[in-house]
């Protein structure tokens, strides 16, 4: 959630590479004399592939907090050594503390995580800032896109509701088309009411998923895709206290991977594309031993071999290897994440790169991902940004 619930135990390419021609040296023929003879042009070495391009790199932090940012961060990355360079700030959103972008790449979204929550548009090209729409809830902390491009999901997480807006064709919100409240079950041990914590699409894009952490349940709902409305078609209750978090699908669609904030664990649910029923398994270790670490997030790779889990107690990226087709999570072992409190991870579009938004350490780090075994390589120096809740490579 916000950073001051989260500050202390709370809550929480296009690869351009060209290769270059030599250039041909023109010879003179046996007639010509030597005034006629023309001047040969300069054999220019043969050079290797060009450096690919360096991509852009967007930064969520708080703005209303001291030490924040003052708007959206902007940076590039370097798509082999992954070094960030920072380049400015898109300013006039406020506290965008988590950041998605449109399907076709033409438009950035921020949540405003306030008490009068808001959801916020930004045209890529320009960075125009293209308005802002009102959640209807308070705390506004995780969304997404649908994929038809047509949708916005958000969490709020303050007041435990859902909400969604329509795209229009230039990538600007329209008004609010659907408002969810939680109200069952009751909140969990030492919760004070529902606390939504993510809103996302299932990979067959029939079904939304609501993760709350409040009252330990994550609901199905059906989008109507012409009305953009929800109705509720499934829940499944996590044991009272664990505080689920933040759910990765497989790439397989059929398990999804859940990290509970508060219990400290991880479990795998089991996912049934044709009703939405999504059915957790037992709890397992996240591996950072006794006490809570509070799990922020899962990535799992495209080919679903591998998945990770930020835990922000033991600052460290969890690995575990992916096995009988995405039922089985085996944990491998814990790496340091270069930071403090990893709020957030995310993958470069190539997955060759995972990235962590830091917060109390105001860094992103960088690692560089190897597919065949799951290991994760440090790139070396941390990127400083101001209370880095979020970072969304592209």
């Amino acid at each position: 959630m916000s950073g001051t619930r989260d500050s202390g135990t709370g809550r929480r390419g296009f690869l351009g590479a060209a290769a270059a021609v030599g250039a041909t040296v023109l010879l003179p023929s046996s007639a010509q004399t030597a005034t006629a003879r023309p001047r040969p042009r300069p054999v220019e070495a043969r050079r290797g592939p060009r450096p690919l391009a360096d991509r852009p790199l967007y930064l969520g932090t708080y703005t209303s907090q001291q030490g924040g940012g003052t708007g959206i961060g902007l940076a590039t990355y370097d798509p082999e050594s992954g070094a960030i360079t920072g380049s400015g700030t898109v300013e006039g959103v406020a506290d965008p503390s988590y950041l998605a972008v449109a399907p076709d790449g033409g438009t950035l979204y921020a949540v405003d995580e306030r008490q009068d929550g808001g959801v916020t548009a930004v045209r890529v090209a320009d960075r125009t800032v293209l308005g802002t729409r009102p959640t209807g809830g308070a705390g506004p902390c995780h969304l997404s896109v649908h994929p038809s491009g047509r949708w916005l999901l958000s969490a709020n997480y303050t007041s435990g509701s859902v909400a969604v807006h329509p795209i229009d064709a230039s990538g600007a919100l329209g008004d609010r088309t659907a408002l969810v409240t939680h109200s069952t079950p009751a909140p969990g041990p030492g919760q004070d009411g529902p606390h939504a914590h993510q809103i996302v699409t299932s990979p067959d894009g029939g079904h939304v998923l609501a993760v709350d952490l409040g009252n330990d349940t994550v609901y199905t709902y059906r989008l109507d895709t012409g009305a953009g409305t929800l109705t509720q078609v499934s829940s499944a209750a996590l044991r009272p206290g664990a505080g689920p978090r933040h759910l990765a699908f497989h790439p397989g669609g059929r398990y999804a991977y859940l990290a509970n904030e508060v219990d400290n664990t991880a479990v795998v649910c089991a996912y049934d594309p044709d009703t939405g029923t999504l059915t957790p398994g037992e709890p397992q270790s996240t591996g950072t031993g006794a006490g809570t670490s509070y799990p922020a997030q899962f990535l799992v790779t495209r080919e679903g071999g591998y998945a990770y889990l930020a835990n922000r107690g033991d600052n460290t990226l969890t690995r575990y290897a992916v096995e009988d087709d995405g039922a089985r999570l085996r944990l491998l072992d814990t790496v340091p994440v270069g930071g403090d409190f990893p709020r957030q991870i995310a993958f470069s579009p190539d997955e060759a790169l995972l990235f962590a938004a830091n917060q109390k350490s105001g860094s992103v780090t960088v690692f560089r991902v190897d597919h065949a075994s799951g290991g994760l390589t440090s790139t070396g120096t941390a990127f400083k940004a101001p209370i880095a809740v979020c970072a969304l490579p592209l």
